[in-house]
């Protein structure tokens, strides 16, 4: 029988969907709770947030670049929504535009240094993280926003489906992934930013403007910072000029565990979603155990290590 036709098993976009079954398999046996409706849709509730951020992360990677600011500008645009609707009295949905458009300001500004000035994108988003960060307490003074309108907090209310309830963010996070998937795979733009990630110089020799393509994703990328922004609003149902701090990390851990490669043009945007949940599912877990939280990100590290390292081997298999 002829073998010629057979396709390779995909197993680097398999592996994350392999490593979340069997990370659910194993919290099932440890907890009676893991997998009752209501513990999962928790679960993509405490998600929902970084799972957007990976969205542009997942983008900007796929570049072969990498942003170390996500959190802190998802954090800036939640106190510029909230505090021009609480503090001005704004029209709630002029609000969110306003903190939608800083968000993907900053998201330009990452990508015009990064092709203009020709900065590496490490060093410009560490230098933004820096930026959004202090922006971010001296324009909220260090303060909470409190009471806002229900408008900001609509994405928090849930909804039943059968016995569970599902958070209208959960249903916003997914759209979101389905719309970046068919965009990424159907369609001419999705197939330049994946070009420009594998090879920028043959990418450039094919008509594709490397530089167009990068700020576009720098952008969309900072867009995508000031859903995740309305949504952690929503959550937390306060403007927090403290949130984001860590979400960058969780972000960029998120991509890595689904698969997407550091070096570019290589990766699937619902990995990204598998790794947010995989994330999620560890940390809820090892809770259920009992386990300390200071556990929790020993090996979340640990994964992270492990996901490059067999992203780099798998380059080098390749060669």
């Amino acid at each position: 029988m002829s073998t010629t036709n057979k396709r390779p098993i995909p197993w680097g976009a398999l592996g994350p969907w392999i490593a979340l079954a069997v990370t659910c398999l194993f919290f099932a046996t440890q907890s009676a709770r893991f997998l009752s409706g209501e513990n999962l849709s928790l679960v993509l509730q405490q998600v929902m947030v970084v799972g957007v951020l990976a969205i542009g992360q997942t983008l900007i990677i796929l570049t072969a670049g990498i942003d170390l600011s996500c959190g802190m500008v998802m954090a800036l645009g939640g106190v510029v929504m909230t505090k021009f609707a609480v503090d001005y009295g704004l029209n709630p949905y002029a609000a969110i535009a306003c903190g939608l458009g800083v968000t993907t300001g900053f998201g330009l500004l990452n990508g015009l240094l990064v092709t203009r000035i020709k900065l590496p994108p490490f060093i410009v988003t560490l230098g933004t993280l820096n930026i959004a960060f202090a922006i971010t307490q001296i324009y909220s003074e260090s303060q909470t926003i409190t009471n806002l309108p229900s408008v900001m907090t609509a994405l928090g209310e849930t909804f039943n489906l059968g016995s569970t309830e599902v958070s209208l963010g959960t249903v916003t996070m997914l759209l979101l992934y389905a719309m970046a998937w068919f965009v990424l795979r159907e369609t001419a733009p999705g197939r330049h930013l994946y070009a420009v990630g594998n090879n920028p110089e043959a990418a450039r020799l094919t008509g594709i403007s490397v530089d167009r393509v990068l700020v576009i994703v720098y952008s969309l990328a900072g867009l995508f910072y000031g859903i995740a922004a309305m949504l952690s609003v929503a959550r937390t149902g306060v403007g927090d000029p403290n949130a984001g701090q860590t979400e960058n990390l969780d972000a960029i851990t998120a991509v890595v565990l689904g698969g997407t490669s550091l070096f570019g043009g290589r990766g699937i945007i619902l990995g990204s979603l598998v790794g947010a949940v995989i994330v999620g599912v560890f940390r809820n877990g090892l809770t259920l155990m009992g386990v300390a939280s200071v556990y929790q990100t020993l090996i979340t590290g640990i994964l992270v290590i492990l996901a490059v390292a067999a992203d780099q081997m798998s380059r080098k298999g390749a060669r």
